[in-house]
C-alpha cells in the first residue's frame, strides 16, 4: 500500500507506488524501472519532496503492456507506440483470440474503463476455446479474488466490483438458462440454493447452480438473503432435499452456532435433508461438531465433487 499518497477521487485510488504496479500488474517493480530508464515506457510524476509515483492511466498502460509483450510483442517495439496505439493493438489481439493466461489483466481493463465491450470480447474470444467452467475456474474466480483485494485498498471503488461482477452474473444466468431448457428431470430430489439473511455476495452459489444443472440435477435457486422459516415452505414437494449456501460475511461468527441449531431443527431433525455450507465463514466452523446432516467445503470444486 502507498500510505504516503492517499489521494482519492471519487473514492478512487489515483495515486500508486511502484509496489502497487507491480502488486496490480505482476510486473517486477526492477522490470518495470528498466522500462522506464531504457524505454521511457511510464514517465512517474514527483512529489514535491521528488518521491516519485503513479496514476491510473500509468496502471492502464501497463497493464496493456504486459498483455502485449506476453503476447510475442518487443517491449523495444511497443516503446514505440503512442498510448493510443497499444490500446487498439491490444484491442485486436482480444478480438483474434490472443488471451493465453493474460485475460485476467483484460477483464481488469475493461472493469477500470467501464468498458463492457472489451469484457464482451475478450469472453467471446476465450469461449472459442474454453468451456464455460473453464472460465469461471481459471479466470472469472481469481479475477473475483483479485478484485476484492483491489476494493479493500480503494484502488477500485463499489462501482467498479458491481459493473464487473453483474457482467460475470449475466454470463453465468445465461449459461444455466441454456442447460435449463435442454433439461429434462424426473426425480423427486432436489437441490435447494439459497443465501441465509443479509448474505448477498451470490456469484458462487449463482456458479453452484450451473454445475448442478449441467449435471442433471433438479436445482431450486432461492437468491439472496432467505430466513431459514421461508425455506420450510418447500419441503412438502421433495422427498429429499440438500440444502446448499454460501456463508461470506453472514452469519458472522458468533452466530453460526445457533444458526446451524436452528436450521437442524426446523429444516433436517428427522428427515434425510442435508446441508452443504461454503464460504470464508466456513474458517470458523468446528465441522467435527457439526450432525453428520451438515457439510462444509472448502471450495466449489470439492462441494461439486461429492455429488
Amino acid at each position: 500500500m502507498f500510505h504516503i499518497f492517499d489521494k482519492r477521487m471519487n473514492n478512487i485510488k489515483t495515486i500508486f507506488s511502484i509496489k502497487d504496479l507491480e502488486h496490480l500488474t505482476g510486473i517486477k517493480a526492477h522490470t518495470i524501472r528498466i522500462w522506464e530508464k531504457r524505454y521511457q515506457l511510464l514517465e512517474p510524476e514527483r512529489t514535491e519532496t521528488n518521491i516519485r509515483y503513479y496514476n491510473l492511466s500509468h496502471l492502464k498502460k501497463l497493464l496493456n503492456i504486459s498483455f502485449l509483450n506476453n503476447n510475442g510483442h518487443k517491449i523495444s517495439k511497443i516503446a514505440s507506440l503512442s498510448t493510443e496505439d497499444i490500446h487498439h493493438q491490444v484491442r485486436e489481439l482480444v478480438g483474434k483470440g490472443h488471451l493465453q493466461n493474460h485475460a485476467i489483466n483484460t477483464f481488469k481493463l475493461a472493469m477500470l474503463d467501464f468498458d463492457q465491450e472489451l469484457f464482451y470480447e475478450t469472453y467471446n474470444a476465450l469461449i472459442k476455446t474454453k468451456s464455460f467452467s473453464e472460465v469461471f475456474y481459471e479466470l472469472f474466480l481469481p479475477l473475483l479474488s483479485e478484485i476484492g483485494t483491489l476494493w479493500q485498498t480503494d484502488t477500485i471503488t463499489p462501482a467498479h466490483e458491481h459493473f464487473i461482477s453483474s457482467l460475470i452474473r449475466q454470463k453465468i444466468l445465461i449459461n444455466t438458462e441454456l442447460l435449463q431448457s435442454q433439461n429434462k428431470i424426473e426425480h423427486k430430489n432436489a437441490f435447494v440454493l439459497f443465501l441465509p439473511d443479509n448474505e448477498i455476495h451470490e456469484i458462487g452459489l449463482m456458479f453452484v447452480n450451473y454445475e448442478l444443472v449441467a449435471k442433471g440435477h433438479r436445482a431450486i435457486f432461492l437468491g439472496s438473503s432467505v430466513p431459514i422459516t421461508s425455506l420450510t415452505d418447500v419441503l412438502p414437494y421433495f422427498k429429499e432435499i440438500t440444502f446448499i449456501s454460501y456463508f461470506t460475511i453472514k452469519p458472522e461468527k458468533e452466530e453460526l452456532s445457533n444458526y446451524f441449531a436452528e436450521f437442524e431443527s426446523n429444516l433436517l431433525k428427522g428427515t434425510s435433508n442435508n446441508l452443504w455450507v461454503l464460504g470464508q465463514m466456513t474458517q470458523h466452523i468446528d465441522s467435527q461438531s457439526l450432525p453428520k446432516s451438515i457439510t462444509t467445503f472448502k471450495t466449489i470444486d470439492s462441494l461439486i465433487a461429492a455429488i
